[in-house]
């Protein structure tokens, strides 16, 4: 049976997190959680491997004959060994690498990173790439391989359903752009995937052809959960992982799909790239300001606290730097209202958050440990992406 993974970063909240009680943000906890409207339940907080086939805390790259998602984690430990394709790869050419860009992020305010690959839509600066590999990420930075220039990145929105994210950079322009294709794929078609092949912050090519389309795929996530992916491309391409967000080209080097999932083994190598169709559709929602059901706008207010597990709403933990930090909320606090709303449970506070922007002013009522009250007014942060 084929298992096919695509691997997710830390799991962040809505400026919420739900611990149980000797959890810490950072230290490689082994608990599984999932992200149930904005809220992390019993997160892991992951320590990043290096490679394919490599294992860890809270991620998994499995041995010997095993799966991957491409994109990797370019730093931490790890060990094991994984298997590749007959097909050769090789440094991208300059036609090949055109309009592409390298992706890292900082996971959790720094307690993690990740690598991966992007696209460029428009010369001023607009990029594609997977919602997983930027998911997590409180910092996120694009390197332009032609000209060795790192931009900061604003993420403009995502659809994590289909597993695509639109960024911003910062300042940039007269960017080179990717060219598309948006005709209809065939399969036998000849394909090259290009992408940061093992988060080496090089552009790598590997050949091959579409072996099927139309394909609806299960991939495990590294929290113990699965996801379906549909409507994808199929192909045969040696890619590895650090591809996520590259370029599926065609046999005139046109964009014809995005790098998103995989599965490699002794025997067979299957990977899977999103149609650009697709991805040019939801950029286009994105960039018009369109959220819908499975579309996300921006990034929403982040307060910094972390909370016990049931419903209540008592402070378990604090993060570093955060504006609860600088507010003065302590653990052991209980939320009472936000906004002169009333905070009868954890789900009322994640609410709250969710319908603020980051640079937004909220006025926070609490009661510490010893029976006092506060109320303080608090500039939300940026929350890190869901």
């Amino acid at each position: 049976m084929t298992v096919l993974f695509r691997i997710i970063a830390a799991i962040a909240a809505l400026g919420v997190w739900v611990v149980a009680p000797a959890a810490s943000p950072g230290q490689g906890s082994s608990q599984s959680g999932t992200d149930q409207g904005g809220v992390a339940t019993s997160p892991a907080w992951p320590s990043p491997n290096t490679g394919s086939g490599q294992s860890g805390s809270g991620r998994q790259w499995p041995s010997g004959s095993g799966q991957w998602d491409p994109r990797t984690p370019p730093s931490g430990t790890g060990a094991g060994s994984g298997t590749g394709s007959s097909q050769s790869a090789a440094a991208a050419t300059d036609e090949q690498s055109a309009g592409l860009v390298l992706v890292s992020t900082q996971i959790d305010f720094g307690t993690a990173s990740a690598a991966g690959t992007g696209m460029v839509i428009d010369s001023d600066g607009i990029v594609v790439t997977n919602h997983h590999v930027v998911a997590g990420s409180t910092e996120v930075t694009v390197t332009v391989p032609a000209t060795d220039k790192t931009y900061s990145a604003e993420v403009l929105g995502y659809d994590a359903t289909t597993d695509v994210a639109i960024l911003q950079l910062d300042g940039a322009s007269g960017l080179t752009t990717v060219t598309t294709d948006l005709a209809a794929v065939s399969v036998g078609a000849t394909v090259t995937s290009v992408g940061n092949a093992q988060g080496g912050g090089e552009l790598i090519a590997a050949p091959g052809t579409v072996t099927a389309l139309g394909q609806n795929i299960t991939v495990n996530e590294d929290n113990g959960t699965t996801a379906d992916l549909t409507d994808l491309i199929q192909v045969n391409a040696a890619m590895v992982p650090g591809d996520s967000g590259g370029a599926m080209l065609d046999a005139e080097g046109e964009v014809i799909g995005m790098n998103v999932a995989g599965s490699t083994n002794t025997s067979d190598q299957v990977g899977y790239a999103i149609p650009i169709t697709s991805v040019m559709t939801i950029a286009d929602s994105v960039l018009k300001g369109v959220s819908t059901q499975s579309i996300t706008l921006g990034r929403t207010g982040f307060l910094g606290v972390q909370m016990t597990t049931g419903t209540d709403v008592t402070v378990a933990g604090l993060i570093s730097g955060s504006p609860a930090v600088a507010a003065g909320l302590t653990v052991g606090s209980v939320i009472t209202a936000v906004d002169n709303t009333p905070i009868a449970a954890r789900a009322d506070l994640t609410a709250i958050l969710a319908s603020h922007q980051p640079g937004d002013q909220v006025a926070v009522a609490w009661t510490d440990m010893g029976g006092a009250t506060h109320t303080e007014t608090i500039t939300l942060a940026e929350a890190p992406l869901a």
